[in-house]
């Protein structure tokens, strides 16, 4: 867990209250939610609450917002132990964590002095970005020349916004939202679009579809749609047209974030693989006796402490940019973390043998876990061809 920085006295004591809270909150709850046929029932608030009670909900804010402010590096080391025990409670509470980290840089005075001390007291608080849409998603990440097609119109006082938004994390539980409008439809989604600030029932905002997912199902991910929703002008977040360098220059540690919710699950079955290789007796001994295994095991091992070290030299360098940031580090990481969590599902689903098929073992959830992160916060191709761009310009 302590990567290439090594654990300060004030990370100790955060990461030992996550673990705790992990253990006794989220863990012994996460397969029986898991399993529930209907998404919503997926979503625990019991657990996000406990989580204010502990205050791990508001661990990014600033202290003079009621948080910690705890720094993007230890942010991702939290990320991760939430993920050990449950992707989609990772999921939640990194995007809260991002978002309220981009509110604080992004939001003018104003608007912090009305949105933040509400959410800093909500024991049921998440937040929500509005990005990805039906028709389209990568276009985003590769700059591709159209705009997005959730769309405003001016009118007196503010914007009438017409459109829909899908796949959005916490998009049917959160309290506030940032959401993402092409301002100017003769430009794109790059110099066209708008970032506002939205709140829950705010008047022609309503909630669509909540996504039935193969995994990640303690997350809700859902559908926004806006009709003849009039924004006013108090709520623009930073410049009109400027929505994409709100997200470049406030959220550089999201791509960390996702690695790091991904990581926890690779650990999490690098952790069952070895316990069961312990156990498992073939051949008269137990399998991690045989050689195949252990250079398997030590592989998987490998793979995390390297991924994990890649996510945690890119949370640091977010904070302290002059220090070594380059853009890939912002697209990477999770490319990475999820590719590596994806050989060892693999590899632990073949050392369990026919027990890791069936679903009492655990293993199947973790499965459909890693499977998540091959495309979200950015397919992984997408996002090699975006480092590409930045490295070969």
């Amino acid at each position: 867990m302590e990567g290439i920085f090594g654990l300060n006295a004030d990370q100790r004591a955060i990461l030992e209250t996550v673990r705790r809270f992990a253990k006794e909150e989220v863990a012994p709850r996460a397969a029986a939610l898991d399993a529930n046929q209907n998404p919503l029932d997926c979503f625990s608030w019991e657990i996000i609450e406990k989580s204010h009670e502990l205050g791990i909900r508001t661990m990014t804010l600033e202290e003079k917002w009621g948080g910690l402010g705890i720094d993007s590096l230890t942010t991702a080391m939290v990320v991760e132990e939430l993920g050990k025990a449950d992707l989609g409670i990772s999921v939640v509470l990194a995007q809260t964590f991002k978002i309220a980290q981009i509110m604080q840089l992004a939001l003018n005075d104003e608007q912090k002095q009305r949105v933040l001390p509400g959410f800093a007291k909500d024991p049921r608080g998440v937040l929500a970005i509005g990005m990805s849409e039906p028709g389209n998603g990568s276009d985003k990440h590769m700059s591709f020349p159209v705009p997005f097609a959730t769309s405003a119109e001016r009118v007196a006082g503010g914007w009438r916004v017409n459109g829909m938004k899908h796949f959005i994390s916490n998009g049917n539980r959160a309290s506030l939202y940032l959401v993402m409008v092409q301002t100017d439809r003769k430009k794109t989604m790059q110099d066209g679009a708008t970032c506002f600030l939205l709140e829950r029932g705010h008047p022609g905002f309503t909630i669509g579809r909540v996504h039935d997912k193969m995994g990640e199902r303690l997350a809700n991910n859902a559908e926004l749609v806006f009709q003849d929703c009039f924004i006013p002008d108090a709520n623009v977040v930073g410049k009109l047209g400027e929505s994409g360098a709100v997200f470049a220059n406030f959220s550089p540690m999201s791509n960390a974030y996702a690695g790091a919710s991904v990581l926890g699950v690779a650990v999490a079955l690098y952790d069952k693989a070895v316990d069961w290789a312990k156990m498992r007796v073939q051949g008269g001994k137990p399998i991690i006796e045989h050689d195949g295994i252990r250079a398997q095991l030590a592989e998987m091992h490998m793979l995390i402490d390297a991924s994990r070290s890649y996510i945690h030299r890119a949370a640091y360098l977010a904070d302290h940019r002059d220090q070594g940031w380059d853009a890939t580090l912002g697209v990477l990481p999770k490319a990475m973390a999820s590719q590596a969590a994806w050989k060892i599902a693999t590899w632990c689903l073949e050392i369990h043998g026919g027990h890791g098929y069936m679903k009492e073992f655990g293993v199947e959830k973790l499965v459909r876990d890693a499977g998540a992160f091959l495309h979200s916060d950015g397919v992984n191709r997408t996002l090699f061809l975006k480092a590409a761009r930045t490295l070969f310009r």
